[in-house]
């Protein structure tokens, strides 16, 4: 192939791939809409907060706020980490429904401790190819601690992908447990699909 040809086919390239970066549509997400998901979030575990129901109906409520505003699927994968790639899709379908109740019995239960106080969304800003919406937390008898919801809206929807607690993401901490699990069980991803209906 002549230079010349080259030089025509590489071009012919980088206009196409050009051509595609413009058909693609714009990343939708803003700083407006991801703090829009977060004020509900936090709005809703106020409300969920300030209810007086049972720690039973409170979990619920708390699996039904997780299950709509947080990216479940991408969540789970990321726990499981590395053995998500030879996990089937019948367990990984498994693994994230479980998962989805462990979360929401393992965190529901504090929210004892949050009876009387609040969560107050502070700002937002723009962090790569998600926002990061940072809040405060109020708890009765204790100093205001602060939580950090990573927002994205890769999935299609505007949906949390992580928590960063005191400096500490939700997703990485989990994931050590999760993985903590399965090494007890040797591997076996169906006992650790059991194990998380069970946990929390």
């Amino acid at each position: 192939m002549s230079d010349i040809s080259r030089r025509n086919l590489i071009a012919a390239g980088a206009a196409s791939v050009a051509l595609g970066a413009l058909a693609l549509p714009a990343r939708a997400l803003t700083e407006a809409r991801a703090r829009a998901l977060i004020d509900q979030v936090v709005s809703d575990i106020n409300g969920v907060i300030s209810s007086g129901r049972s720690l039973p109906q409170m979990i619920t409520d708390f699996e039904r706020i997780f299950g709509r505003y947080a990216d479940v699927p991408i969540i789970a994968r990321s726990t499981l980490g590395p053995d998500a790639n030879r996990a089937t899709p019948a367990q990984l379908r498994a693994f994230t429904e479980a998962f989805r109740g462990y979360m929401a019995r393992k965190y529901g239960k504090r929210f004892n401790e949050f009876v009387g106080g609040r969560i107050e969304v502070r700002d937002v800003r723009e962090v790569k190819t998600w926002h990061e919406v940072r809040s405060t937390v109020y708890l009765p008898g204790q100093a205001p601690f602060e939580v950090s919801f990573l927002v994205s809206d890769r999935s299609g929807k505007d949906l949390f992908f992580d928590m960063i607690i005191e400096g500490i993401s939700l997703r990485l901490s989990e994931r050590t447990e999760i993985g903590a699990m399965l090494d007890r069980r040797r591997g076996d991803i169906n006992a650790l699909i059991e194990d998380l209906k069970r946990a929390g």
